[in-house]
């Protein structure tokens, strides 16, 4: 389809600043059109951090066991233990426990059977791309459906003019297939693209995903289809960012870590905002151990030089990305 494009506009437009004008605007949707798919394909899956696996101790004793209620002691001694926040439960008011992966599922957190393991803020597995798409790759996905939207208006659009005149028989020779087969492939596709565009904008403004719309998530207090929602701009800026520069480029800028989210009912008690303190509290003391021992191994592995070298610096764990504090708002 891009040959086509690029054959048609050299042979069929005859003005050159209109070629011109034709192939920059082309390029542009052509590029964010397949930066955004690679984006979409290639970002690896959120996977669950290490605090939500139970210890070897508490993972024998759990499955050696049939009694639910020693189960349920133990992973909520493991949750209180570990900060974890966990506000999701099951039917049954328990917490959500992935016996395939042997772990707490965080919030918003599922097992997706294709991939074989539990995914950050699931929203679905896309055969299209190949790859499950949840929290990290959500923004991808949106833009995606844009950028490819985009481009089939565009091809529609730019061969409008000359399908007209092929419908006149005003247009000779072999490139007049071509506009005929240009312009309906990119209608047909741009009319199948808008109504997925549609529905991810829409569960973009509430917040929701696309298995939440068909199993509500559910609370202490009951199942909540709303329970995220905190308003549509802070919606919004959930999954694109706060920094508008970024919001339509294929960039990761969405808001969180993927494993704790504002809620709505929660964020109405203090305890609800103090567990995801101590949850952030915990992962930043988590890193700097780790960046503690790092260094350490990394002295006593030279020491036998007779001293320390520095080099070009090894980082060493990565950063962790804090949730904001999100304005409630009520609507």
């Amino acid at each position: 389809m891009m040959l086509l494009c690029l054959f048609l506009i050299s042979v069929t437009v005859e003005s050159y600043a209109e070629k011109l004008v034709y192939l920059v605007f082309y390029h542009i949707s052509l590029l964010l059109f397949l930066w955004s798919y690679y984006q979409t394909v290639m970002t690896p899956i959120g996977k669950v951090p290490k605090q939500f696996k139970l210890s070897s101790a508490d993972l024998e004793r759990f499955e050696s066991t049939e009694d639910n209620r020693l189960q349920i002691q133990i992973l909520d001694r493991h949750a209180a233990d570990g900060c974890l926040p966990t506000y999701n439960r099951t039917m049954s008011g328990t917490l959500r426990y992935c016996e395939r992966c042997r772990q707490i599922k965080p919030d918003r957190c599922h097992h997706c059977s294709v991939c074989g393991e539990c995914v950050l803020k699931m929203d679905h597995h896309c055969p299209w791309v190949n790859n499950c798409i949840g929290f990290t790759n959500y923004k991808f996905f949106v833009l995606f459906l844009g950028y490819a939207f985009t481009y089939c208006v565009y091809v529609t659009l730019s061969t409008l003019k000359y399908f007209i005149v092929f419908w006149k028989d005003g247009l000779q020779g072999v490139a007049r297939f071509h506009i005929l087969f240009l312009f309906f492939v990119a209608s047909m596709f741009g009319v199948s693209l808008i109504s997925l565009l549609s529905y991810h904008c829409y569960l973009v403004l509430r917040n929701q995903s696309t298995l939440e719309t068909f199993r509500p998530p559910i609370f202490e207090s009951g199942p909540d289809k709303r329970g995220f929602h905190m308003g549509r701009y802070n919606n919004f800026c959930e999954v694109f960012g706060d920094s508008k520069l970024k919001w339509f480029l294929p960039v990761f800028s969405s808001l969180g870590d993927g494993v704790s989210f504002p809620q709505r009912h929660v964020d109405l008690d203090s305890d609800g905002l103090l567990g995801r303190q101590r949850w952030q509290e915990r992962l930043l003391s988590d890193d700097a151990s780790d960046s503690d021992d790092s260094h350490a191994a990394l002295v006593s592995g030279l020491a036998g030089d007779g001293g320390v070298r520095v080099g070009n610096g090894v980082p060493v764990g990565s950063p962790q990305r804090s949730v904001p504090d999100v304005r409630l708002v009520m609507e």
